[in-house]
């Protein structure tokens, strides 16, 4: 028999457009034959199934349904496309814990606590992860730019605390330029980080579960034709990703190491995709995305792909993982 199938897509962040071309990828490549697929908008005016016509049906939230000519879905499992809020950080995750459906996220609590990056750097910083200096600020703190250069030097960058994006993210280089900087970023967070800039090749590495292993897929380095890997570097085409990445047979093997230890020091399940940059060699942690990009262009498909696994298997695998 059939699964019912729902990806959900949307969210209430900046990210609701990308979130949604990647709900839609994974409808486009879910397996007909074994899922009968539902795409969910999940949007602040509201939650929707949305037909192939792009005719809306209201979901009821006191069970997670639809109703479609009197006739009452229910869903055996969700598949997470929503990148920001509430998807990537748990929220609405704890929601089908509740309700006791299945979906192919990590727990609730592992994807709040990823999407914090301040919480993130502190847990890795006890085992030894490398990573960048950094300052921690709520919004209406007393802000000491000269402590702050001081501390993490300049250029720096700032940028928001719990956000899945580049949205909100500035490369500063003069102290002037702090403040403005700051209230950027407090446009999309109340909560920021400031870090120091590390000069090194950066890359990206997906590590999920794949075939019931942690699995780490082939390395992507990251060449941004602009100041660094903003919004318009990693959506519009403003960078180069190159997989496999141009590093040494030791760097990917250090990368690979230190990318499945912080894959699993954080207790994480189903995906991942992180961001390092290499300094002399070594990997500094940069951050964790729980819900990366599911595009045929995103970075993680184009590693499963230099791995021989097709958008079909990887989005299979992420629900039977569940299922089973």
């Amino acid at each position: 028999m059939k699964k019912n199938i729902a990806i959900i897509m949307g969210g209430y962040s900046s990210e609701v457009a990308i979130s949604i071309k990647s709900g839609n990828v994974v409808h486009k490549h879910l397996n007909k034959e074994k899922y009968n697929s539902y795409r969910i908008h999940i949007l602040k005016e509201g939650w929707f199934y949305v037909d192939e016509n792009e005719t809306k049906f209201p979901v009821n939230k006191h069970d997670f349904s639809v109703e479609i000519e009197n006739s009452k879905i229910t869903f055996d499992c969700v598949f997470n496309a929503i990148h920001g809020a509430p998807g990537e950080n748990g929220v609405i995750l704890a929601y089908f814990d509740l309700l006791g459906i299945k979906h192919t996220s990590a727990p609730f609590y592992q994807m709040a606590l990823t999407f914090n990056k301040r919480d993130t750097l502190s847990i890795l910083k006890k085992y030894n992860i490398p990573a960048a200096k950094s300052v921690y600020l709520n919004k209406g703190n007393t802000i000491d730019t000269s402590d702050i250069v001081e501390k993490v030097g300049l250029p720096c960058f700032v940028k928001p605390n719990n956000a899945g994006s580049s949205f909100g993210i500035s490369k500063v280089h003069e102290e002037e330029k702090l403040l403005e900087a700051i209230e950027v970023a407090y446009k999309e967070d109340s909560e920021i980080l400031i870090e120091s800039f590390l000069e090194g090749t950066e890359v990206s590495v997906g590590v999920i579960e794949y075939n019931n292993e942690i699995t780490v897929l082939p390395i992507t380095e990251i060449v941004s034709e602009n100041d660094f890997f903003d919004y318009e570097a990693k959506y519009e085409g403003k960078s180069q990703e190159i997989t496999p990445a141009r590093i040494s047979s030791e760097e990917e093997d250090k990368v690979r190491t230190i990318a499945k230890k912080v894959y699993s020091v954080l207790n994480m399940s189903g995906f991942s995709r992180s961001e390092y940059i290499l300094v002399n060699g070594e990997p500094h942690f940069l951050e964790m995305n729980t819900v990366p990009g599911l595009t045929e262009e995103s970075i993680l498909p184009q590693q499963a792909n230099e791995a021989g696994i097709s958008l079909a298997e990887l989005f299979d695998n992420a629900i039977q993982t569940q299922l089973n």
